[in-house]
């Protein structure tokens, strides 16, 4: 028996056919499309959906399907109404009007309050998306029936459940108090409640899936239909699964997002990057994030890897850097959005700029583990560690603790596979992690602190 995991990015949807141990046997996928508008920015559910059943379909003609487990990004939800979304689903980049972006500026609480998040880029966080819906469509908002978060919503369009969970809750929706588990001061001030469904564990079977469901796919109708979870809190679950400890998961992609089980962080405090998820027992995990993906790309540019040993040498025995930051969101160094370029000798060397991304990232990379708790163990995965360099060089950069490469791409999908045999498995289940080569790198103190005194001096007023 397998597990179907739907895996749903900001840019691209997947859905995956897993082992219950979490073996990856095949993927397929295909653009998480959003449209302009009316009346804004907005997710492609119908086409989404659509997708989605056809593609259940089509796997489980070749595998034997057990249960289903929806995996999002966070960041958004879906107002329901008793069959069908009540609103499109916001594409938390687009932008509200302003005189609704101020509005909720002047409504959102504390950093503590607001679950150790700070405010993000566009329209992302429920509670500001939940805003601008009573503000701007009172009526369809007084007619929903529940908000859901993105995985909840598609558990309960294949099964007909509603349900809240807390790891979607726990990634910046500012409607939970992350570090104090509960509900957050802005929930009850607006009367929210009747619009947050029952709290349920991520691994919970909420219901097979619906009749018409099965029907229209051909899959078993006691199909189980898991509540799902927040992607990052599914990577972060393997390695709990795996019985780790003491360790730091800093994951690669559109977003490089670290998470750590280490308690004692301060979200009392507002800082730069910092950020407070939950993992599938509700239990804090201090982190940080900041979008590295299309910073790596303004650098490479078109300019194919691998990054090159010697490169890296050169580039920083002449001081060459990239500054960020390239994109609008700013998070991690607050004023430095779109401020991005390239400074130094080699600045202007093409065939440079895949190495001088990797250089890049990895200086991104090393800032937010340096701010986190100290840990062990740093365990890196995603994207960026195709690149052997870049492993290499966030460890010469972050020498206090041991780091470890998962090469698996199929984290999230496996990490939410292991979900559907949670509450019967009784021993670890296995990883296969291997450590960066540093040898042949050059020492990277001088370099990484010129880059800082660099990033100081333009940022001050």
């Amino acid at each position: 028996m397998t597990i179907a995991v739907l895996d749903l990015g900001k840019t691209n949807a997947k859905l995956s056919v897993v082992t219950p141990d979490g073996g990856v046997l095949e993927q397929v996928s295909t653009a998480n499309l959003v449209l302009p508008g009316p009346p804004y920015r907005h997710h492609d559910l119908g086409a989404l959906e659509a997708w989605v059943l056809a593609t259940l379909a089509e796997l489980g003609t070749r595998h034997a399907i057990e249960a289903i487990v929806p995996c999002t990004h966070g960041g958004s939800g879906v107002l329901v109404g008793d069959d069908a979304a009540a609103m499109p689903m916001i594409d938390y980049e687009g932008t509200l009007p302003p005189e609704f972006a101020a509005a909720y500026r002047a409504e959102a609480d504390d950093f503590h309050e607001r679950g150790g998040s700070q405010f993000m880029i566009g329209s992302a966080h429920s509670a500001r998306q939940l805003l601008y819906f009573e503000q701007a469509w009172p009526e369809a908002f007084a007619a929903a029936r529940a908000y859901l978060h993105t995985p909840q919503y598609w558990a309960w369009r294949l099964s007909g459940v509603l349900a809240s969970e807390v790891t979607s809750f726990g990634a910046q929706s500012h409607l939970w108090c992350t570090p104090d588990r509960r509900p957050s001061a802005i929930v009850a001030r607006h009367h929210w409640e009747r619009l947050l469904p029952p709290m349920t564990p991520a691994w919970e079977a909420i219901g097979p899936v619906r009749p018409e469901i099965a029907a229209r796919t051909g899959l078993d109708p006691a199909t189980r239909v898991i509540c799902g979870i927040h992607d990052s809190s599914a990577n972060f679950y393997r390695y709990q699964a795996a019985g780790l400890s003491d360790f730091i998961v800093l994951s690669t992609g559109t977003w490089i997002v670290a998470l750590t089980d280490r308690t004692g962080a301060d979200f009392t405090v507002e800082r730069e990057g910092w950020s407070c998820n939950s993992d599938v027992y509700g239990h804090p995990v201090p982190g940080m994030l900041t979008m590295g993906g299309r910073e790596f790309a303004a650098v490479a540019g078109d300019e194919p890897g691998p990054a090159s040993r010697d490169m890296i040498t050169r580039l920083v025995a002449s001081g060459t850097m990239a500054l960020p930051f390239f994109g609008a969101d700013d998070g991690l160094l607050p004023g430095r959005a779109r401020r991005g370029r390239l400074t130094g000798p080699m600045a202007d060397d093409v065939a440079a700029r895949f190495s001088l991304a990797v250089l890049y990232t990895a200086l991104l990379s090393a800032e937010i583990l340096d701010a986190l708790p100290p840990t062990k163990t740093v365990v890196l995965d995603g994207n960026f560690v195709r690149d052997p360099l870049y492993g290499a060089l966030v460890q010469k950069l972050h020498p206090q603790a041991e780091v470890h490469i998962n090469a698996d791409s199929f984290g999230i999908s496996a990490g939410a596979a292991l979900l559907a045999h949670h509450a019967t498995r009784t021993s670890p289940v296995s990883l296969s992690l291997t450590r960066p080569d540093t040898s042949d790198l050059p020492d990277l103190t001088a370099y990484r602190a010129l880059w800082r005194e660099t990033l100081t001096m333009e940022t001050l007023p």
